[in-house]
């Protein structure tokens, strides 16, 4: 049986072909699903994709978080659905409160677009089994609202329960893809909650997929990940 992936399409989405084509290069069969359609079409996970949703008024995420289609990835989520929100995604879920924490404006209040060196921390959630805890990967980040900021009790508790996903490599020259590029609180570039099954990372790993058009194919690993979560559960 064919492992379904949903990719949610917002007002302003940009990067939703793009998770699609990466689920369908991991193995799976990427759906389609449409922000005002509650349905989420028997999917066994969902990507919220990157761009700029309702062209980021209010705040990033904000208005994306009342869709229809949110209030069944929520409600899904908290059943234990594997739910991935990359860039714009991850303020969706942020907004949404199935992530702590909020991303606002990078601190130089520049967009910054780089290849941008990551260290996985945790390698136990659904979307980065395929990898190992310390390894380092490149892949794309492009945002102007993508530092990540929690208070000191919210952060110590995920540094405490390991739910740091990935950490920008503060190390070495920012012309190499090195350093914290938007000012994140303890250089965080992705999250999970408790479970485990709800990720959110600032970086794009979907335009990582493929040597021809990404500088690593090192993002694959996220849309991996997922399929072998599924197939084990």
């Amino acid at each position: 049986m064919t492992t379904r992936v949903g990719v949610v399409t917002f007002p302003g989405s940009l990067d939703d072909r793009d998770a699609q084509r990466a689920v369908r290069l991991a193995g799976a069969e990427p759906v389609a699903l449409w922000h005002r359609d509650k349905d989420l079409h028997q999917v066994d996970a969902v990507v919220l994709p990157g761009g700029f949703s309702y062209g980021d008024y209010l705040r990033c995420g904000a208005i994306s978080r009342f869709s229809p289609v949110m209030e069944t990835v929520i409600e899904q989520a908290r059943l234990g659905m594997p739910v991935l929100g990359i860039c714009n995604g991850f303020q969706v879920l942020c907004e949404s409160h199935l992530l702590p924490g909020a991303l606002t404006r990078n601190d130089s209040l520049h967009f910054i677009c780089r290849d941008q060196k990551l260290r996985i921390e945790n390698a136990e959630t659904a979307w980065t089994r395929d990898y190992s805890a310390g390894q380092e990967i490149v892949v794309p980040l492009k945002n102007g609202e993508g530092r990540f900021v929690a208070d000191e009790r919210v952060l110590d508790e995920l540094e405490a329960e390991g739910r740091v996903v990935a950490r920008y490599l503060a190390r070495g020259d920012a012309a190499e893809g090195f350093g914290n590029p938007n000012g994140s609180y303890r250089d965080i570039a992705g999250i999970t909650n408790a479970a485990g099954n709800v990720v959110g990372l600032m970086p794009h790993p979907e335009h990582a997929v493929e040597p021809l058009t990404g500088p690593t194919t090192e993002g694959l690993g996220f849309f991996t990940s997922v399929l072998k979560q599924l197939v084990n559960a």
